[in-house]
């Protein structure tokens, strides 16, 4: 592989861009070059532009704390600094959008973090053990925008980052309906409890937007490209409720789910103990050697425990169990900024350039 390719983190002062910062610092395909947030901060270094609002539990990489932070609106000359950006901005849904598309029209691929695009049709949301078949949509994109080099890949809402990935692993066994009630992590908000003291001792049944998203973005990351868009699955029928909960990291869901044929409890188990993706064959640099990781003890996966399974890249599984009303119900966890966030879209990065989607700029 050539040099590394320059990355520029857009939205690279808040609590996503922050994790992309860390997970990218010192990675073996990407070095990051330059990093925009929004005119207010603007001009500052870095470190002078987080200094009171840095949210990792590592130190802020060194090396990239001298960083200018540019401008994000000035998108034409931001593109010509780099080979290809990750965007985590906190804008409008609208004006991410344009934001975005103006990079890609600016020959810049963007990896995204954000909603504006995931149900664009010719853009590719993806979860890289699941649906690398979706990069296919990347050359029509291209042929929309008129581009050669620039499109947009997005990553999932990381509220269905926790039971996706175990029901892909059944898709063969035809799982016909799903109820999944997932339980956030107060990240998943961009806070922390010395920001969101009201989240102590409490929980809050209502979390704006994820239950429509639960809902629809499975159906396109499980749907088939057809005619330079996603016919989107029509099975299973999901119906969702989430509710954010008093912890720091991790995305917690309860699983119920029947099947046009109830399998077997070993079927389900050797399903999940086997499934390998993509990202595992190539082995790319961020991929969880194992993604999925079934625990047999009756009180795991715990948020705590077991986030930070594989890096916080793997999902862990576990209380297995037939049901009065579903055929089996289960528990499933994921972490929401690594998985679910910075490190997903550091992967779809990977995938995109082990495929042939990226490369440096003359």
């Amino acid at each position: 592989m050539e040099r590394k390719l320059k990355v520029g983190l857009v939205g690279g002062t808040g609590m996503v861009g922050q994790r992309l910062m860390t997970l990218l610092q010192d990675h073996p395909w990407f070095e990051v070059t330059m990093v925009a947030a929004s005119p207010g901060s603007a001009g500052k270094s870095y470190a002078e532009a987080v200094r009171d609002r840095w949210k990792m539990s590592q130190p802020l990489p060194e090396r990239l704390a001298g960083l200018t932070v540019q401008n994000a609106e000035r998108v034409s000359q931001l593109a010509e600094m780099v080979d290809l950006v990750f965007c985590a901005v906190s804008l409008p849904k609208a004006a991410t959008g344009q934001m975005e598309e103006a990079f890609a029209k600016a020959e810049t691929p963007v990896i995204s973090c954000n909603s504006a695009h995931r149900l664009t049709p010719d853009v590719p949301m993806l979860i890289p053990e699941i649906n690398p078949e979706h990069l296919a949509l990347i050359d029509w994109q291209k042929k929309r925008l008129g581009t050669k080099n620039g499109f947009i890949a997005v990553k999932p809402n990381c509220s269905i980052q926790s039971f996706v990935p175990p029901l892909h692993a059944l898709r063969e066994l035809q799982p016909a309906r799903v109820v999944a009630s997932t339980y956030q992590a107060i990240s998943g908000a961009g806070k922390t409890f010395a920001d969101w003291p009201e989240m102590v001792d409490n929980v809050i049944p209502f979390i704006p937007g994820e239950e429509e998203k639960s809902e629809i973005e499975p159906l396109k990351i499980w749907g088939a490209v057809a005619d330079g868009q996603i016919a989107y699955a029509t099975a299973p029928v999901i119906t969702t409720q989430c509710i954010r909960v008093p912890v720091t990291d991790g995305h917690l869901a309860t699983v119920f789910v029947s099947f046009a044929k109830k399998p077997d409890r070993e079927t389900i188990l050797e399903r999940w103990r086997s499934f390998q993706g993509r990202p595992q064959a190539l082995g790319l640099p961020s991929a969880p050697r194992r993604f999925i990781h079934y625990f047999d003890e009756e009180d795991r996966p715990q948020t705590r425990l077991d986030r930070d399974f594989e890096n916080g890249m793997g999902i862990t599984v576990g209380r297995l169990r037939q049901d009065t009303l579903f055929d089996y119900k289960f528990v499933a966890l994921s972490h929401n900024t690594l998985r679910g966030a910075a490190g997903g879209a550091v992967l779809i990065a990977e995938l995109l350039r082990a495929e042939g989607y990226l490369s440096a700029k003359a």
